[in-house]
């Protein structure tokens, strides 16, 4: 595949140009807000890489601006932030996947060719673990070919540990993750969703580290889009 990325740090720039380009892919870089518009408009490439903190203008304009051109290329957000009001944001603008710092050089690959797959019609969006089934799009769970109710916040928890499943999150994180910046939230709020989860899929959906927070079950820690 033809990438662009668009970061303004010159290490991470250099990481993620590298690594795209000994996994196969040819890279091209920008550094700013404009120069990526402008490299953006004037190639076919097949997905973007873009972070959302750009000098000129951020990496949400640069999306917004090719999208109002008629550029539909694919665009990945790479982001430090991933309160919901920030995923909401990036996905409002354009992008078609988010991904946030620090990450895996493998977890981008994986989310750069699963938007390939689906803007091929190959596979929709959709995130597996084990026998667990998150469809994004629908905001609905299959587990074991069965369909799960879940509420919302229920379904945006178990997104936020499948997403990663090899990092241990503490109730903070998750909190910031699915309640955002909102100031009333009840201190076990975390623990109550854990809980409904494990009563409505399995026990050990979701593993206790004791002193730390959660992590989705190992045994079930392949996951994928």
């Amino acid at each position: 595949m033809r990438i662009l990325v668009v970061e303004d740090e010159p290490r991470m720039r250099a990481l993620v140009s590298r690594g795209l380009g000994e996994a196969g892919h040819r890279v091209e870089v920008a550094s700013t807000g404009p120069d990526g518009v402008a490299a953006g408009a004037g190639a076919d490439f097949d997905v973007l890489v873009v972070d959302v903190m750009l000098p000129g203008y951020s990496g949400l304009d640069v999306v917004r601006r090719l999208r109002a051109s008629g550029n539909r290329t694919p665009a990945l957000m790479l982001t430090a932030r991933d309160t919901t009001a920030d995923i909401v944001a990036a996905l409002d603008a354009g992008a078609d996947d988010y991904l946030v710092k620090p990450f895996d050089l493998e977890e981008l690959l994986a989310r750069i060719h699963a938007i390939e797959r689906r803007r091929s019609g190959v596979s929709i969006n959709q995130l597996r673990c084990g026998e667990l089934v998150l469809d994004l799009g629908a905001m609905s769970v299959i587990y074991a070919g069965a369909p799960v109710d879940l509420q919302r916040r229920e379904f945006m928890l178990l997104k936020k540990l499948i997403e990663s499943p090899n990092q241990v999150f503490s109730r903070a994180q998750l909190e910031e993750s699915i309640y955002g910046r909102e100031g009333d939230v009840g201190s076990n709020a975390i623990d109550v969703h854990v809980h409904h989860l494990r009563r409505k899929l399995y026990p050990d959906v979701i593993r206790t580290v004791r002193g730390i927070g959660y992590r989705i079950d190992p045994a079930n820690s392949i996951c994928a889009d």
